[in-house]
């Protein structure tokens, strides 16, 4: 079975200003599409890798499990573990931050969920934590029918397209999580993610394969192209649109962050 893991730019982040910072314990990358900040959710909390040297973000340390950004600037959800300086629940079940992440408050659930997998789509929230689960406010909870158990969820805040990765293939929702399909034909993946844009909802997916090899999908998850491969164990990706079918694609791996300018035919370190 896949272990549980953890997810247009008009002007992506230049791939070398973004930190080589190890990735040890690494369940989350996110790439602002406005401000293009680079994000790490790790086992130490919150940390932006846009400049030459990872910074903390968190004021209290939190493993951050599960990671997903909101429609809402500034804004993020995540679940996971507190840490010795911090009076959260454990496990913290839903929590919240309306700062960029400094500081997070307790939603629900706390005490109750580890949330390993974690995204937003459209106006709900879409979990896992042993049983699939969903919610349009973050308090009350809908437990799905599905039986599987997703690696990864993929979502997006302009987009009720969920994507669940799984040892079967891919499980697809269309809407925000209620119902599920089996995408066809899809290729086994481990993480999944949505190229964010500012302009509109996404279409594009990327996926990574157990193996590294990467997969790219122009229709929202229904087919799949075979790309390049990711060298080193990946922990967790990103995407952001680029040009027409080659979106950018950030790694975070045990080798540390890699970047694709070209759809996932190559990557390289995201700094040197």
């Amino acid at each position: 079975m896949l272990p549980l893991v953890l997810a247009g730019c008009s002007t992506p982040p230049d791939p070398q200003a973004v930190a080589a910072v190890g990735s040890d314990h690494v369940h989350g990358i996110y790439v602002d599409p406005s401000s293009t900040k680079v994000l790490l959710a790790t086992h130490d909390g919150l940390f932006d890798a846009t400049g030459t040297a990872r910074k903390k973000i968190s004021e209290n340390t939190i493993d951050l499990m599960g990671f997903t950004s909101s429609a809402e600037p500034g804004t993020y959800y995540a679940s996971g573990h507190p840490g010795p300086d911090s009076s959260l629940p454990n496990p913290l079940g839903l929590v919240k931050s309306t700062d960029e992440g400094k500081t997070w408050q307790q939603v629900s659930r706390g005490g109750q969920s580890d949330f390993h997998a974690l995204t937003v789509s459209g106006g709900s929230l879409v979990a896992f934590d042993g049983q699939l689960r969903t919610s349009t406010d973050g308090i009350a909870w809908s437990t799905s029918p599905a039986t599987f158990s997703p690696a990864g969820l993929a979502g997006n805040p302009a987009s009720t397209v969920v994507l669940a990765t799984t040892e079967a293939g891919i499980q697809r929702s269309i809407d925000a999580g209620q119902t599920w399909e089996l995408v066809p034909k899809g290729p086994i993946i481990q993480f999944a993610a949505f190229a964010d844009s500012e302009m509109k909802a996404p279409t594009e997916a990327v996926g990574v394969a157990p193996d590294g090899s990467v997969y790219v999908s122009n229709d929202s998850g229904l087919t799949w192209t075979e790309r390049g491969k990711i060298t080193g164990q990946v922990e967790a990706i990103t995407a952001l649109a680029g040009t027409t079918g080659k979106p950018w694609i950030w790694a975070a791996t045990t080798d540390g962050v890699q970047v694709s300018t070209d759809g996932g035919a190559t990557f390289q370190p995201a700094a040197s």
